[in-house]
């Protein structure tokens, strides 16, 4: 009765793994995976795969690796419910698995519109590899791709079907792309740069009635007039799965509440990724955040928890997107807009399509953001990691490499 149950097959149950593999506890561990497949890299998913048939899904660890660290994996086998009393899960086969830690990176799935029926084979949504199975094998048909949501994986899957040769059009509610994830200078680049490689987008939006006819979507009304749709893609956003954790009583709040450890409300039940909302000392509120770098670091402080060697989660959070020739990189988190002491300097990159942006509240550096400017981007890293906040003027001095900052 040692078990330790982890529930889901991203990127934070992948690190899980690894960590208490690495530890030496791999014939504890019990890995429940909804699809039938070990945990793979998701980023590629709205990029190279849809490029190619040839393409496969990475596998974080190969299945030999797992036997090999001692882990059991139960493959195309979800849990269905959580006895914590019993301190057991209870899987979709019937398996049940007790447990003396259970640990939930459930993730997310991808926003729907209730009036368009998932039977449609024209409407997509991108989150899991059959997804990216059936719109990679839909965009290789269609000539015209329209896009509902201007956010990372709208915008990736945009930049994507444009290159493929596809006639493309990104339909967005928001007054601006990115708007709650990237500065209004950020997001004016981002636009500028889609337009110029041909891309349709349309902001302030209104898209309804959607006519469908059997089992196509053959139309929809964007701004009052109506338009024929080819393929459609949902980039409007996920929802956290946290259906497990709220029917065994876990408190959750657009995602499960978690604290600086990741324990949640229920005694010997952690989650972690893009399921959690957790405690962020920078941000000075609870956060849920979605990347691949969060899942990693909160698997990494749940691994310390689960040892028995606990420690506060304290990380600068970092994202990334590469939306065709553009490569987008984050750390830290962008002040909200209109807040008091907010001061951004721009810094000139090593080409004319590269430049950083460097955020200050009351001279205290809070976020960079880089465009096609990777060292920029790692020597920001460290100087939020350091607490340094160098002064505007010699930051906005390209001449000067951030390097010196640090010394």
């Amino acid at each position: 009765m040692n078990s330790i149950v982890i529930i889901g097959g991203g990127h934070a149950a992948a690190q899980l793994c690894a960590g208490l593999a690495e530890a030496g506890q791999g014939a504890r561990v019990h890995l429940v995976c909804e699809e039938a497949c070990e945990p793979y890299h998701r980023p590629p998913l709205s990029k190279a795969f849809l490029k190619s048939a040839e393409e496969a899904t990475q596998p974080h660890k190969a299945a030999d690796w797992y036997r090999e660290a001692g882990i059991t994996l139960h493959l195309g086998d979800a849990a269905v419910a959580i006895d914590r009393e019993a301190r057991n899960v209870t899987l979709r086969s019937g398996a049940v698995l007790p447990w003396e830690a259970l640990v939930l990176a459930t993730g997310t799935r991808a926003r729907r519109i209730a009036a368009l029926s998932h039977e449609l084979v024209n409407v997509a949504s991108l989150r899991a590899a059959d997804e990216a199975h059936r719109l990679r094998a839909r965009l290789a048909e269609a000539q015209r791709v329209t896009v509902l949501g201007g956010g990372f994986i709208g915008l990736e899957v945009a930049a994507t079907a444009k290159a493929l040769g596809k006639e493309v059009q990104v339909i967005e509610s928001a007054p601006r792309l990115l708007g709650r994830a990237v500065s209004p200078e950020l997001s004016d680049h981002v636009l500028a740069t889609h337009r110029a490689a041909g891309i349709n987008i349309v902001l302030g939006a209104t898209a309804d009635d959607f006519e469908v006819e059997g089992v196509r979507l053959v139309s929809l009304r964007v701004n009052g007039a109506r338009q024929p749709v080819d393929l459609l893609l949902l980039g409007i956003g996920a929802v956290p799965e946290t259906a497990l954790a709220q029917a065994a009583g876990i408190e959750c709040a657009d995602g499960i509440v978690v604290d600086e450890h990741m324990q949640t409300s229920a005694a010997g039940v952690l989650a972690v990724g893009d399921c959690t909302r957790f405690p962020d000392r920078r941000a000075g509120r609870a956060l849920r955040l979605e990347s691949v770098q969060n899942a990693n670091d909160q698997a990494r402080t749940a691994v310390a928890t689960l040892l028995g060697t606990a420690r506060a989660h304290d990380v600068v959070p970092w994202f990334w997107s590469d939306q065709g020739g553009m490569r987008l990189q984050m750390v830290g988190l962008v002040p909200a807009e209109g807040t008091p002491g907010h001061v951004t300097v721009r810094r000139a990159g090593p080409k004319p399509d590269a430049f950083s942006l460097f955020h200050y509240v009351d001279g205290q550096l809070a976020c960079v953001e880089s465009v096609n400017a990777p060292v920029d981007h790692m020597m920001s890293r460290k100087l939020l990691d350091a607490g340094r906040s160098p002064d505007p003027a010699a930051v906005a001095d390209a001449s000067v490499p951030l390097k010196n900052h640090l010394a």
